[in-house]
């Protein structure tokens, strides 16, 4: 049975809370997390304003599913939730999957990701904020200014991206 299938099916019985989302423009901060209550075994689809079924639901319901969880701090829940995307190579859920890695300390990983979503769009420049961050609890400061230089080089200057790596250089915390 394929790994995703399995992952389906234990998530069917998990009743998720989701939320919906007003995320602009690599902008994850203006993420409105308004509780909508779905039954077990089913998720929010912001398309379609409805609660659907787990195993029916869009790649895109998936991602925005798991990036609540992600900021609630259930990481696990929303790497599976990741996890069930058909398409793995999509540079939001590689990101995702970094993030929650990295929030599980697992840095290793978590550069991997990043540096998977970044191999496939240069410009994503919340993969670099959030890469930076990792670099930054890591005790690698230049490598963190790498990244915000890059955020600073692809117009990303005063977005929510550069201001949190900023931040985060500045003050050795991280989102």
């Amino acid at each position: 049975m394929k790994l995703s299938t399995l992952i389906s099916a234990a998530l069917i019985g998990l009743s998720i809370p989701t939320y919906a989302y007003a995320v602009g423009s690599g902008d994850d901060s203006s993420a409105a997390k308004t509780a909508t209550k779905c039954e077990a075994g089913e998720i929010y689809d912001k398309k379609l304003e409805k609660c659907v079924v787990l195993k029916s639901a869009t790649d895109d319901a998936l991602y925005e599913n798991a990036m609540g969880l992600a900021y609630r701090g259930e990481y696990q829940t929303a790497i599976d939730l990741l996890s069930v995307v058909k398409n793995q190579d999509d540079p939001r859920v590689l990101n995702y999957m970094g993030f929650t890695h990295r929030k599980l300390g697992m840095n290793d990983e978590a550069m991997d990701y990043y540096a998977r979503a970044l191999d496939i769009n240069p410009d994503y420049i919340l993969a670099r904020s959030y890469m930076g961050q990792g670099l930054v609890s890591d005790g690698d400061l230049a490598g963190a200014k790498a990244q915000l230089t890059e955020i600073s080089a692809r117009g990303g200057e005063g977005s929510w991206a550069y201001r949190m790596l900023d931040n985060a250089i500045t003050s050795g915390m991280t989102f």
